[in-house]
């Protein structure tokens, strides 16, 4: 249990940690305005994705946005369902959509498992959100999410921009593009804890006296589940 104060000292107590939370707000835009500022680079592959309203080049997932938010959703393609820690993180996105196209970004799941899975698992979790299929690319690879096991054994998985990381073939991340006439250019990617800013539960999950409540699991997800298997 934390100390426990008169109402006035609790007052000065949350007045001096304002201070700090002002202070890394000031910060953290500042490092948005960096993130916006990095430069870009100009996507020549002709990737194809499978999608509900057919096959389409990455270009084709803009729809009528200049922006593109991909969210690389782990799901082999010999796996029964979507990964449960990409699915905590998806279960927000549904309500984001409509804002985000409102601000020219459209967004999109990508997987490597095929379209009928991955269409088949949205339905089991109730979500509307697009999702495609890079089944038939290199997308995944090229972005740095799957990995093959020759390349594991290897050493030459690199995920998160360190050299032979990748223990596993597929891992989680996001990835921004923008739409220029007809030319993609790629934006941004960011991996690992780089993704923790935009899962809103674990937001929330902060401001409670538990917090995450992590520290005694095996590994910090341990306790995750699909939505509907708690």
């Amino acid at each position: 249990m934390n100390r426990i104060v008169s109402d006035a000292d609790w007052l000065a107590a949350r007045k001096q940690l304002l201070e700090e939370e002002k202070a890394f707000q000031a910060a953290r835009d500042e490092l948005a305005q960096k993130r916006r500022a990095l430069p870009w680079r100009k996507i020549d592959e002709d990737y194809g994705f499978e999608t509900e309203s057919g096959h389409k080049t990455l270009a084709g997932l803009f729809g009528d946005a200049s922006q593109l938010i991909v969210y690389h959703f782990m799901f082999h393609p010999e796996w029964d369902a979507g990964c449960k820690s990409c699915s905590f993180w998806a279960d927000t996105y549904d309500g984001s959509v409509e804002h985000l196209a409102a601000r020219d970004v459209s967004l999109v799941a990508i997987s490597r498992a095929p379209l009928d899975l991955l269409l088949a698992y949205r339905e089991r979790m109730g979500w509307r959100f697009p999702w495609a299929s890079s089944a038939t690319s290199s997308f995944n690879y090229d972005f740095g999410v799957s990995f093959s096991p020759r390349q594991i054994a290897a050493g030459t998985a690199d995920y998160n921009y360190e050299d032979g990381n990748a223990a596993i073939e597929e891992l989680p991340g996001i990835s921004v593009f923008t739409l220029d006439g007809d030319s993609v250019f790629h934006t941004y990617s960011t991996y690992a804890r780089g993704l923790d800013p935009y899962n809103a539960t674990y937001q929330l999950l902060d401001i409670v006296p538990k917090g995450r409540n992590e520290d005694d699991l095996t590994y910090p997800q341990e306790w995750v589940k699909r939505r509907d298997e708690y």
